[in-house]
């Protein structure tokens, strides 16, 4: 039934996530899937899909404004736009600790484009990989790094796994450069996203045309010689996942490797620890199920946020945060939800520090201040919009956003717009008045909160 949505929602709209068929029951042994004939990798004659000049540059925040996007406590640093023919998808980051050169890795219709975004009001436009010849263009892939290396899925056919040695980015004569891949894995064609756990070494490919939609485990010991490593087949088609070694506060499964996933109309979550033999943990479900779309866990791994993206859609709902308590892996529980003040549909969001950033289609970059989760108190302390003029439920605007880097750069992908480059600044709400319980002892602010000694203390430790 999702899949018949969401295929009709493409066609009426200008791109949306190629998301897969529907969830539940499934047999939880892991079989490899039948290997496929290597795909040659051909060069293909594609051109640079990005402006190698930004359009804007350099505009601070200032009364609700930067150049003409509406805004709050975040600088505009530079936009490099898609052009014609192509548009943008997911995004990614890579630091090259061997420089600190900062890249941006951003999808678009027929390739990855590689960014050097060190200089935030200077990006320069490194070089880009193509599709080989078999594979046609798409709206939607994703990519993801090992150390040096990036791994990246397409929902094109004849896809499969593009591996790329991203040190290659350091000396490059003639920019833009078409790159060709470092190496190719095979053992399925098309898949709608991959998720890297950096510390197991493991790559699990979600909603691709094997093991039944579910994760193809891939062992990437040897970045260029990806092996399979097992099928994941215990709730059907899985559109997103996040995958850790747990070090939460469920004692049954401390250092086990566990997998969060988006399960369309679910929240799944799966010991992978044994590859040949995933199990499943829990299976959670909610109210007003539009799309279980994609969600990030806490840095304490005690909640994990999740995004529906059809709810708004199908119950004419504001978009929503759902804040699931995962202490227990076995019985989560939905311990809140937070509601904007907009009906634009939220797509992705990850969690760094104590702050989430949101990628909302039509509505741009939210981001939320963490309190105490089973309150709900969740805080935006900052906003980028990057489609002025409408915050409708519509899926176009920004796709994806990364908030991993060193230097606090935030890179975003905006469909139609292209690369963003933004600067928040993220003290800008005080700590000691923004209504949250900063030093968790359940009261919010001055003058209970044990941090906030006086009306002038403008942070927690004042």
């Amino acid at each position: 039934m999702k899949r018949a949505i969401l295929a009709l929602s493409l066609v009426l709209s200008v791109s949306l996530v190629g998301c897969g068929g529907g969830g539940g029951g499934g047999s939880s042994t892991a079989v490899n899937p039948a290997p496929t004939q290597p795909v040659a990798i051909q060069p293909v004659a594609i051109q640079p899909g990005l402006s190698a000049n930004p359009s804007f540059v350099d505009s601070a925040c200032v009364d609700g404004l930067a150049a003409n996007f509406p805004c709050a406590n975040v600088d505009l640093q530079s936009v490099l736009a898609v052009l014609p023919g192509q548009s943008a998808n997911d995004i990614w980051g890579w630091t090259d600790i061997t420089s600190g050169s900062e890249y941006a890795l951003i999808g678009l219709t027929d390739q990855t484009a590689f960014v050097d975004v060190t200089d935030s009001l200077n990006p320069v436009f490194v070089g880009f990989l193509p599709n080989d010849s078999n594979s046609p263009a798409s709206s939607a892939r994703d990519i993801k790094i090992l150390g040096d290396f990036a791994f990246i899925v397409s929902e094109s056919s004849q896809f499969g796994l593009q591996v790329f040695n991203l040190t290659r980015l350091r000396n490059v004569s003639a920019m833009p450069f078409s790159f060709s891949p470092d190496a190719h894995y095979s053992q399925f064609s098309s898949a709608h996203n991959i998720a890297v756990n950096e510390e197991s070494g493991f790559a699990f490919v979600v909603g691709s045309d094997s093991c039944g939609g579910g994760a193809h485990m891939i062992d990437l010991a040897d970045p260029l010689n990806p092996v399979f490593a097992g099928c994941d087949r215990s709730d059907g088609y899985t559109h997103d996942s996040q995958c850790v070694i747990y070090l939460g506060s469920d004692i049954d499964y401390l250092t086990q490797e566990i997998c969060f996933n988006s399960n369309e109309d679910s929240l799944t979550i799966v010991n992978v620890s044994d590859k040949s033999a995933p199990e499943l943990l829990s299976r959670t479900e909610y109210q007003n199920t539009g799309y279980t779309h994609q969600g990030w866990l806490t840095e304490d791994q005690a909640f994990f946020l999740l995004n529906d993206e059809l709810d708004e859609l199908d119950f004419g709902l504001n978009r929503r945060t759902l804040v699931f308590d995962v202490s227990d892996l076995e019985n989560p529980v939905l311990a809140s939800t937070y509601v904007a003040n907009s009906a634009a549909i939220d797509h992705n969001l990850y969690i760094s520090g104590d702050h989430v950033f949101q990628a909302n289609y039509l509505a741009g970059l939210s981001i939320l201040r963490l309190g105490n989760l089973s309150l709900g108190e969740l805080l935006e302390v900052g906003h980028f919009d990057t489609q002025p003029g409408s915050d409708s439920s519509d899926f176009d605007g920004l796709w994806s956003v990364y908030p991993f880097f060193p230097s606090g750069l935030i890179i975003a992908s905006d469909i139609s717009a292209g690369l963003f480059l933004l600067r928040p600044d993220l003290d800008a709400v005080p700590r000691c008045n923004d209504s949250l319980d900063n030093d968790g002892d359940s009261f919010v602010d001055f003058p209970d909160d044990n941090d906030c000694d006086s009306p002038e203390d403008t942070s927690e430790g004042g």
